[in-house]
């Protein structure tokens, strides 16, 4: 907005310059001052539509982001997020499992202790 002659308060105080003949205004002055309204309020208007432009691409940018969002929203979870974390170490399981294996299989492993490589 650099291109901007006259503010607001510019053109309401500009006084021009009366003729010696009578009582008016020297017309080259007040074409030059209008002349220079003129292109503020073309220089305004090209700003006021660029914002424009931008305020649409903008928008247009929340609702794709919205839309993704949505869609992300709608998808099921991973089934990992669903199931709750377990601190247990693979020591832990694995003392657990003989542990269940010598209440199922009780005598069984007992009988046949030759091979204890499964025992913890």
């Amino acid at each position: 907005m650099d291109n901007i002659n006259y503010t607001p308060q510019d053109i309401l105080h500009k006084q021009f310059k009366e003729k010696s003949i009578g009582k008016g205004y020297d017309m080259t002055d007040v074409d030059g001052f209008l002349d220079n309204v003129i292109k503020d309020y073309d220089t305004y208007n090209k700003e006021i539509e660029r914002l424009n432009d931008e305020n649409e691409r903008l928008r247009a940018k929340v609702d794709e982001l919205n839309r993704q969002i949505e869609v992300g929203a709608s998808m099921p979870s991973r089934p990992a997020e669903s199931q709750p974390v377990s601190n247990a170490t693979n020591m832990d399981i694995l003392k657990r499992l003989s542990n269940l294996e010598r209440r199922v299989f009780g005598s069984q492993i007992n009988e046949g202790s030759s091979n204890d490589s499964h025992l913890l």
